[in-house]
């Protein structure tokens, strides 16, 4: 019964980044071009909202569904790859068209090259996955 309601819960989220146009290549094409604010409106109101709801859930003590605390672990520090993995990940998402969780939304709605780009992402998770421990952390 609960992947039932994750299911309506992400069809409900799908629309409404559809409807929002936060799927469309060509807003995200205008946001790397710095030629709309569209999709950094979208992106600063769900940075704010989620800044919000983190500190309601810390202030009141709110409980996760599995009934432990919310809480943000600390990072360590390690600016050079946050730079680094941010830009890959900002380039994937140029190139793309899409971050990962739109690349789902994208194929539900047609876009079946979308099929393509999934695949390559799971194995490039794949690939790191057997990299991991080579790679610097």
């Amino acid at each position: 019964m609960k992947a039932v309601k994750f299911l309506l819960v992400g069809i409900f989220f799908g629309i409404v980044l559809v409807k929002s146009e936060a799927v469309s290549w060509y807003r995200i094409y205008e946001m790397f071009r710095f030629q709309s604010f569209h999709m950094y409106g979208i992106i600063g109101t769900a940075i704010a909202s989620g800044i919000l709801f983190l500190q309601i859930a810390k202030k009141g003590h709110i409980k996760s569904i599995k009934g432990a605390d919310i809480y943000v672990p600390k990072k360590d520090n390690g600016l050079a790859r946050y730079i680094i993995g941010g830009t890959i990940f900002g380039f994937g998402w140029a190139l793309i068209g899409a971050c990962p969780g739109p690349m789902y939304i994208l194929l539900g709605t047609g876009v079946w090259s979308m099929i393509i780009v999934i695949a390559s992402a799971v194995l490039g998770t794949f690939i790191y996955g057997l990299l991991q421990k080579k790679l610097p952390h």
